[in-house]
């Protein structure tokens, strides 16, 4: 009776758990068999193995071969356990040296030819390899520029079942394959965005300028053509750049998804879904694998949500959960996974379902009941979680065909941003937020960062009124507190206050 290990990973959701490929050979009646709570698919890696090594000169005997997934209790699914069953079963089997493969972990599948063929999620598995203190892991040629984008672990990238057995030591002769290619989708193309472009929008820039600085959420109303699509989609290009374990977390979420992945991409994502997404688009989720949605795709990023209104009520409001906590939580019968989803939201929509109401020289043909009816669609919960909500009006033909170029460039707007997030950092520093809008309102409404009353008596007041409820209370002190980082001010005055009511309201101070 002989043993064999080696390691490979079960990913859940974008969180990799080590397992231990044991392979056990015995005389008795020949079988062979995968335990460890496998799904179909990785039940079916039996017959992909057996072949593989019988095309790749790598027979093995005919005799009772049991291999366990541990834990047991980890559900595991797909295909990418393929290379660590057929490793494990061939050192069990005497081929392969057992010390050679016991701290390597291996990640692939394998087609029936004995080639390796990509996966999806290696770089979230190399990168739980690396965590859990494995210094090499062996991939698919395919797979092998994602997996070395993780720091610390050297990456062994292999064509053929035959190219790992020989790294290994195995006596085999490795044929001249041509290894499987990830499909290649079209090259993403970035458009250079600036908002010198925006033109008679100045409120706006300013107000896209305050939710970069703070990290809030913003809501856009205004009729077709104002301008709406276009200043969202610059929220990205005056963000932060993100640091290396941020473009890691990036793209770790977008290998899951199946993209393909060469390198770190330093600017924030930015997720726009169609208004006819369904709630499992935006959050996530499937049958037995969990797959990331829009919201998660935006993590780190923007998620842009245009003609809001028209989206379905329940996914609208399933994005109230990561709003407040920067997570999302898919449940399925037989899984549960947590997703990080910590994102900037900008959501915009018309005056109502024509788009000009209150336009002037336009007519409005929606009765009152369909203006109430279109607005009531974002759920009042929702709305108390957006930070700013301001209303955007059609530029005049005057400016819009004058040539002028707003002073307010990119990448002076970037530094402000950035001046602004060093002020909060060095505020919070020592606590577990950076950004004035993860801030809890309690940690501004009470101890030494309390504003003076005569300060905070128009907020007071529009709290006494019911104007606003205690959440929209403490997310107009966080804008405030981002007003005063962009002025460069030790504390808001009476004119952040006011100008966050403004922008959270509507309301004059």
């Amino acid at each position: 009776m002989k043993t064999a290990r080696t390691w490979a990973v079960a990913l859940t959701g974008v969180d990799g758990h080590m397992v231990e490929v044991e392979a056990d050979l015995s005389n008795q009646t020949p079988e062979f068999k995968i335990i460890g709570l496998p799904d179909k698919s990785l039940g079916e890696a039996v017959q992909r193995v057996h072949n593989a090594c019988a095309n790749s000169g790598l027979s093995m005997p005919r005799r009772r071969l049991t291999v366990n997934l541990s834990p047991a209790s980890l559900p595991k699914h797909g295909s990418a356990f393929d290379l660590g069953i057929a490793v494990a079963t061939l050192a069990a089997a005497g081929i392969l040296p057992v010390r050679a493969i016991h701290a390597t972990v291996h990640i692939g599948e394998l087609g029936l030819d004995g080639r390796l063929r990509p996966v999806v999620g290696v770089l979230p598995a190399a990168y739980a390899a690396a965590r859990a203190g494995f210094e090499r892991v062996v991939v698919p040629y395919a797979n092998a520029a994602e997996a070395r984008l993780v720091p610390g672990i050297e990456v062994h990238a292999a064509a053929s079942l035959a190219e790992v057995a020989a790294a290994h030591g195995a006596d085999v002769v490795v044929q001249d394959v041509e290894p499987v290619r990830a499909a290649e989708g079209p090259a993403p193309v970035r458009e250079e965005l600036d908002l010198a472009d925006v033109v008679g929008q100045d409120e706006a820039v300013e107000a896209l300028v305050v939710a970069a600085a703070g990290g809030h959420h913003m809501m856009l109303s205004g009729p077709p053509g104002a301008g709406k699509t276009m200043l969202a989609r610059r929220l990205p290009g005056i963000l932060p750049r993100l640091d290396e374990q941020q473009a890691l977390e990036v793209a770790a979420i977008r290998s899951l998804s199946g993209e393909q992945v060469l390198g770190l991409d330093p600017v924030a994502p930015f997720e726009a879904p169609h208004h006819s997404a369904s709630a499992v688009a935006l959050v996530g989720g499937g049958s037995r694998v969990a797959r990331p949605g829009a919201i998660v795709r935006a993590h780190r990023g923007v998620l842009f949500l245009d003609e809001t209104p028209e989206f379905a009520r329940v996914a609208l409001d399933a994005l109230r959960q990561p709003l407040e906590s920067g997570c999302i939580e898919v449940h399925r019968a037989g899984f549960h996974v947590t997703f990080p989803a910590r994102f900037q939201l900008v959501m915009a929509m018309n005056p109502c379902p024509c788009g000009n109401y209150g336009v002037r020289g336009a007519e409005c043909t929606c009765p009152p009941i369909a203006i109430r009816r279109y607005a009531s669609r974002i759920s009042g919960p929702l709305r108390d979680r957006i930070d700013i909500e301001l209303q955007v009006a059609r530029v005049a033909a005057s400016r819009a065909t004058s040539g002028e170029r707003s002073e307010l460039t990119t990448a002076v707007a970037a530094a402000r941003v950035r001046d602004a997030r060093a002020a909060a950092e060095e505020r919070w520093r020592g606590a577990p937020w950076r950004l004035n809008g993860e801030v809890p309102g309690a940690r501004l409404r009470q101890g030494a960062l309390r504003l003076p009353p005569a300060v905070r008596t128009p907020l007071d007041r529009a709290l006494e009124r019911g104007v606003l409820t205690l959440r929209a209370y403490d997310r107009v002190l966080r804008l405030a507190w981002t007003m005063a980082d962009l002025a460069g001010l030790e504390r808001p005055g009476t004119d952040e206050i006011g100008r966050a009511l403004f922008l959270k309201r509507g309301l004059l101070a």
